[in-house]
């Protein structure tokens, strides 16, 4: 395709168009005036009762998204000292250690806060808890005893795990801890995974906008994830605080404030649509008909998934689809302005269906049947080795393997 042919030559003439264009110098004035509003405004909570030698006030900014006002809080209203000590009394129990458990494991570990381990003893989890430093005895227990130790139980099981454990976590849950979860799944479908939470206790929600390995990689690098935040049950007034707490404790940089129903819906919806399953089923239906039109398998590819990812996706994730357009050729642009409307309409109605299923249950439940099944590890690696297998991925792992970093 003309795009990535001419994407170097073009991004660099386009940068020099771009500045001197309305629709940037517009842009430009937007984003002066959305950092203008964040300097403005003020806390909207009173200041915070004393607590060592933070004294600031503790608030949030609302900041201009596109006409719509939402309140954001960041890090830098939390540093390491303030975090330490404002959780100087608690213990953090974090429960399981999977993606995001090892993540938030260790960043809140290296913020310097009482964190502890609780898995399976002797497990794999257990296993690799400790080849990450974790000690058995002194921050790493097995599951009861981390849950009896901690005053904050941080549920990072897998969602059908956190269903099956219910009946054992819930009465070491007593009044005065609080529960967290980085997933709204188990308290908002109740009906069908139990999960019913005490109402004596704080119930808290942190949702890193990422993989478990990116808050830790975010992190690492002095970063911070985009994380959703939020309150599905106050009994202490203070759960709100406490949630935006955790989450820089954990390694966000941004928290946007959301529902634990909201982040289900929006979280189960974005993954079957547009960040994977929906993803992956246009990188298919593109690929098979440029094969069934007689392309080979690398020109399908580079032209489906190569120049996509390595190319065209960086210059939206940097700059936003308009400097994307820009960054292309004129017959690039114009065709894909022109079919973009088409596949908006068509695929719109498949996305309300999408929507339908996961906000009644039907998402729920069928992933709750699938992962409970005994045989679950094996039907999903027969069904990952069908993707392997896949011609398209095939190609694409001969297309990556020559790529100057993966050269031996």
């Amino acid at each position: 395709m003309a795009a990535s042919r001419s994407a170097s030559r073009a991004l660099r003439a386009s940068v020099k168009q771009l500045s001197a264009s309305p629709a940037v110098t517009a842009q430009r004035r937007t984003l002066v005036s959305a950092v203008s509003n964040v300097c403005r405004v003020s806390a909207t909570a009173p200041k915070a009762a004393a607590a060592g030698s933070w004294q600031q006030a503790r608030g949030m900014k609302t900041i201009d998204f596109a006409g719509t006002k939402e309140n954001v809080y960041e890090r830098e209203d939390w540093p390491r000292e303030k975090l330490i000590d404002y959780f100087k009394n608690d213990t953090l129990a974090l429960i399981g250690y999977g993606s995001q458990g090892h993540g938030q494991g260790l960043n809140l570990r290296d913020n310097g806060l009482n964190v502890i381990v609780g898995v399976r003893k002797n497990g794999a989890s257990w296993k690799e808890a400790q080849q990450d430093g974790w000690i058995p005895g002194t921050n790493l227990f097995d599951v009861d005893e981390a849950i009896e130790r901690g005053t904050i139980v941080m549920n990072l099981l897998s969602d059908a795990a956190q269903s099956e454990t219910w009946p054992a976590i819930k009465p070491k849950l007593t009044k005065g801890k609080t529960l967290y979860f980085s997933h709204g799944f188990s308290p908002v479908f109740k009906d069908l995974t139990n999960v019913d939470v005490p109402k004596d206790i704080d119930v808290i929600l942190v949702a890193p906008k990422g993989s478990g390995r990116t808050v830790r990689s975010l992190f690492r690098e002095g970063r911070g994830i985009n994380s959703s935040v939020a309150v599905y049950q106050d009994v202490t007034g203070q759960a709100l605080e406490k949630a935006v707490a955790m989450g820089v404790a954990v390694g966000s940089g941004y928290l946007y404030q959301t529902t634990f129903e909201k982040e289900v819906y929006s979280d189960l919806y974005g993954e079957r649509g547009c960040l994977m399953g929906g993803i992956h089923g246009m990188f298919l239906a593109q690929y098979e008909v440029l094969r069934e039109r007689g392309h080979s398998p690398s020109e399908a590819f580079n032209e489906t998934v190569e120049e996509a990812t390595q190319s065209l996706y960086p210059l939206i994730g940097a700059n936003g689809m308009d400097y994307m357009y820009a960054a292309c050729s004129t017959t690039a642009r114009r065709g894909a302005i022109d079919w973009s409307k088409r596949f908006k309409d068509t695929l719109k109605p498949l996305f309300n269906e999408l929507y339908t299923s996961v906000q009644d249950g039907t998402e729920t439940k069928r992933a709750l049947e699938y992962n409970s099944r005994p045989d679950y590890r094996q039907a999903f690696e027969k069904e990952m080795q069908e993707i392997r297998d896949l011609e398209i991925w095939r190609a694409g792992k001969a297309v990556r393997g020559l790529r100057p970093e993966n050269q031996k």
